[in-house]
């Protein structure tokens, strides 16, 4: 199955509420690449790359969340193929 690599901004109650290392367990757990961070506009970005179904997997739990999160949208968009991204899911600093 192909690689598909994504970029995601979620909005709603995502900061504050553990959402940031639920996403890290999440996509550890799915074996996905990648990072996450917090925005200074109270959104959380990420970027997941893996074999299409972990993606789409990831991006369905994002709807929902850690269970003291309220998830409004999140927004995705395809990114190329062979970015530069870490061999692991990491956290990156919030921007």
């Amino acid at each position: 199955m192909a690689d598909r690599t994504v970029h995601v901004r979620i909005t709603g109650r995502v900061q504050g509420v553990g959402y940031r290392a639920w996403t890290e367990d999440a996509a550890a757990e799915l074996g996905l690449r990648g990072w996450v961070r917090n925005r200074r506009d109270g959104s959380v970005e990420a970027i997941f790359s893996g074999g299409a179904p972990a993606v789409d997997e990831m991006l369905a739990r994002c709807k929902s969340g850690p269970r003291s999160s309220r998830v409004d949208g999140v927004a995705v968009s395809d990114r190329p193929a062979g970015e530069d991204l870490p061999l692991t899911f990491q956290f990156r600093p919030t921007e």
